[in-house]
């Protein structure tokens, strides 16, 4: 008989997979490959996904490892923008060239592409790009200069999608700043892409940071599709769950499974932290009610605070006066403990950030 997972148990091991029951002592490099990459299409606030789940977490190290290749930001899983090791986007990119090729097919700049020879439009953006990393802008009006009549931006979307490019620093590096500048990925790391998809790879990856996991979860997490077949074709490596409602859950044997009353400390999450984008169902993390709080206003969601585990608050940092503060407004009542624990973490993070600022404080708001 499937042993069954209670929502409880499903937040203990994500959790941990996510390094969010204790931070870890292991370097950013380890630390990335375990959680498949962190989403990364903002230039800084994704270090706060580092600070959360590491003791002595030095962005400047990171910073260095993009400067010199070893880490990139690019688009993969849901066709957005993560920050992986060299040797991850090797494998990872053309295997999730398929969500890729969807996002150029289903968006506007597919619809304004539809007639033009876009092997055509990938070949000629390489060679630019071979000659000169540029801004999106810059590659769009160069490339423009061929097709009479067709908008540079979509063009320039097109290679975005068919060619595996990185954004290069200094964007992306703490305390730095830049525009969006694109290089072709192999030539920028000096690693040749893998010669084919590696779904089943990517499932062991994801299941080891986000499980245990459904189908329909690597669906929504990889933004790929057939995803049921290649969960079937791992399941002889596999152990499988259910859910409270039933659902089939799969996860790797030897992967840690914390009792449901295992302590979870607060933790302070980035606008688009992993744990709240690796699920279909994330009811594991946060409620039906608080879901609804979390909808993004711009296309920016709302940083959140974990409290035993579950979204409980959001923060942000404001900047209106001479000195910082981390506003966090809470989404219930929280008790004394509940609030010391709040404001000790959160000078941690207000430490990390302002680390020349000892008046930066942590208030807390009502909601709006």
């Amino acid at each position: 008989m499937t042993a069954t997972l209670s929502r409880r148990e499903l937040n203990r091991a994500t959790l941990e997979r996510q390094f969010l029951l204790r931070r870890t002592d292991r370097p950013a490099t380890e630390v990335l490959a375990r959680l498949a990459g962190l989403q990364a299409q903002t230039p800084h606030t994704w270090y706060v996904g580092f600070q959360s789940r590491m003791e002595d977490f030095d962005p400047h190290e990171v910073g260095r490892l993009l400067t010199d290749g070893a880490l990139v930001r690019m688009s993969l899983m849901r066709s957005t923008l993560h920050l992986v090791s060299a040797e991850d986007a090797a494998w990872m990119r053309p295997t999730t060239q398929e969500v890729m090729e969807r996002d150029l097919a289903h968006g506007s700049h597919g619809r304004a592409t539809a007639g033009v020879d876009r092997d055509e439009v990938v070949a000629l953006g390489r060679k630019i790009l071979e000659e000169r990393p540029l801004t999106p802008k810059e590659l769009g009006e160069q490339i423009g200069a061929r097709w009479e009549g067709v908008d540079g931006a979509d063009l320039a979307y097109v290679v975005r999608c068919l060619l595996p490019v990185v954004q290069l620093p200094p964007r992306g590096v703490w305390g730095a700043s830049g525009q969006p500048v694109l290089a072709p990925a192999d030539t920028w790391t000096g690693l040749p892409p893998a010669p084919g998809p590696d779904p089943g790879a990517l499932v062991l990856r994801y299941l080891a940071g986000f499980g245990p996991a459904s189908v329909r979860d690597v669906q929504a997490w990889s933004g790929m599709t057939r995803t049921k077949a290649v969960v079937d074709g791992l399941r002889e490596r596999l152990v499988s769950f259910r859910d409270d409602s039933g659902t089939e859950l799969f996860d790797l044997p030897d992967a840690p499974r914390p009792e449901a009353d295992a302590p979870a400390p607060v933790r302070f999450l980035y606008d688009f932290d992993n744990l709240l984008r690796g699920h279909a169902d994330r009811s594991r993390v946060v409620s039906r009610e608080n879901l609804s709080r979390l909808s993004a206003r711009n296309g920016m969601p709302p940083a959140t605070v974990l409290v035993d585990g579950e979204v409980a608050a959001s923060w942000r940092v404001d900047r209106s006066r001479s000195t910082p503060a981390l506003d966090v407004t809470p989404f219930r009542a929280f008790n004394s403990s509940e609030n010391e624990e709040i404001t000790e973490e959160g000078e941690r993070l207000l430490a990390f950030l302002f680390p020349e600022d000892e008046d930066a404080r942590l208030r807390f708001t009502l909601p709006a």
